[in-house]
């Protein structure tokens, strides 16, 4: 928040305290003695003449019953939804879910079961893969890994790599993928190892 918009909220705010507690037809008298705020300083904070604490704001949004926000009127922070929209490729329906550009993609996997032989492939990047529901096959170079329901993988994409459902369900899988190789690290104690 730059220096002058900061200044613009704090102006605002002893109209707002005014407006609200002559909308509820309250006194300073009454807002006093429910806040242990004297009547001078709530005139004051009112008017402008005083400047707005969080020691004076708190009580006052107790005693009006209202978000703290609303008594400063902060600015309203963006919808936190992500409203991601499926899209269909081949036999993979995917979910984007992150909304920036960048090095670090989210993405929520629905793999369909396919008849055809798995064909491994390289990219630059790196992989990590978290299995929600079914069983995931991964074909990591010579290496032929199943992973279940919770548990995890990560892998650099330029070994040879293929993944998809281990049998005749789908497989529902995260996936965070870092084009310029970055890692996801999810770390577990070994069984059997204690600390």
């Amino acid at each position: 928040m730059t220096d002058n918009a900061y200044e613009q909220v704090l102006s605002e705010v002893g109209p707002r305290l005014r407006r609200l507690r002559q909308e509820r037809s309250v006194t300073l008298a009454s807002l006093s003695e429910a806040t242990g705020i004297s009547v001078s300083t709530l005139s004051r904070l009112e008017s402008g003449g005083r400047r707005a604490t969080l020691e004076l704001l708190l009580p006052l949004a107790q005693a009006h019953q209202v978000p703290l926000d609303e008594l400063v009127g902060a600015p309203e922070v963006g919808d936190p939804r992500v409203r991601a929209v499926p899209q269909r490729r081949e036999h993979m329906t995917f979910v984007p879910l992150t909304r920036q550009p960048g090095a670090l993609q989210a993405f929520k996997l629905v793999i369909d079961p396919v008849k055809s032989q798995p064909e491994q492939r390289t990219h630059e990047g790196y992989e990590w893969l978290y299995v929600l529901s079914g069983r995931l096959r991964l074909l990591l170079a010579d290496r032929d890994v199943l992973l279940k329901a919770g548990e995890a993988a990560e892998f650099d994409t330029r070994l040879p790599h293929w993944f998809g459902p281990a049998d005749d369900e789908p497989v529902e899988l995260l996936s965070l993928f870092g084009r310029q190789g970055e890692r996801m690290h999810v770390r577990a104690r070994p069984r059997g190892r204690t600390e």
